[in-house]
């Protein structure tokens, strides 16, 4: 399964951004094999408004079916649940922390408000 993770960094060893929409990349993670890409989040960096949108679209174009970041805004939220991407919120410090409280089953999945 593809898990993206919001990264400051291009390695597993990167900080979490809790950013999710202006997150500088994200880093498309293989659960099943451990590989991983980086996806530049430039355009949402940019973004005068609505970043987190733009970035949750991209996702669902790449076929992430999971999210691990720090924060993630109602709009964005809304079309990562409808496009079948479960997201989860963390305060873990790295990617490869993150990945290992997904891993262990310890994070929540988000609800819509």
């Amino acid at each position: 399964m593809k898990l993206a993770l919001t990264a400051s960094g291009e390695t597993l060893e990167a900080p979490l951004d809790p950013r999710f929409g202006r997150a500088p990349r994200f880093l498309v993670f293989e659960t099943d094999t451990g590989a991983f890409e980086i996806v530049d989040n430039q355009a949402g960096v940019d973004a005068a408004h609505g970043a987190g949108v733009q970035a949750a679209e991209t996702l669902a174009r790449l076929g992430v079916r999971g999210l691990v970041t720090g924060h993630c805004g109602p709009k964005a939220l809304t079309v990562l649940v409808r496009a079948g991407i479960e997201v989860y919120n963390t305060d873990a410090k790295t990617v490869a922390e993150a990945i290992e409280a997904y891993r262990s089953g310890t994070l929540v999945a988000a609800e819509p408000a």
